[in-house]
């Protein structure tokens, strides 16, 4: 018992990885590596884990974690904010969000400027019709 003494414990960032990997159940599939999505503080400690790793694409972590710093809910973030957040610059955010919204990911609100995740059913109806739904 440690009787009102507290203890700490030093872990690398491969650890921190590692345990997040593992409480997120992640498996190394394409399903397990998007179950962390939801929580930008957990993901983001699993792609800095991951950026060690020579052998990963780091552009492609960034942009998971670009996408990460969109609420699941819906909320609106601007590209300013998102850049902010994750230390970005600006034209880096724009190229990333960018490509989010070309696949369906993201989408762009016209009278607020700002961005959101996209509804998942949005994008199954999209990619069923080839082409953008009309609000």
């Amino acid at each position: 018992m440690s009787h009102g003494r507290d203890v700490s414990i030093i872990l690398s960032k491969a650890q921190v990885g590692q345990i997040m990997r593992e409480a997120s159940g992640s498996d190394g599939s394409l399903a397990g590596l998007f179950a962390p999505l939801g929580d930008l503080q957990a993901f983001s400690l699993l792609v800095a884990a991951s950026l060690e790793d020579r052998h990963l694409s780091h552009s492609t972590l960034r942009a998971l974690l670009v996408l990460a710093a969109f609420p699941a809910d819906g909320t609106e973030r601007s590209l300013a904010a998102v850049a902010d957040t994750l230390g970005y610059g600006r034209s880096t955010t724009h190229r990333y969000v960018t490509t989010w919204m070309a696949v369906g990911f993201l989408e762009q609100e016209p009278k607020s400027r700002r961005y959101r995740r996209a509804s998942p059913v949005r994008r199954i109806a999209e990619a069923e019709n080839g082409h953008p739904l009309q609000a």
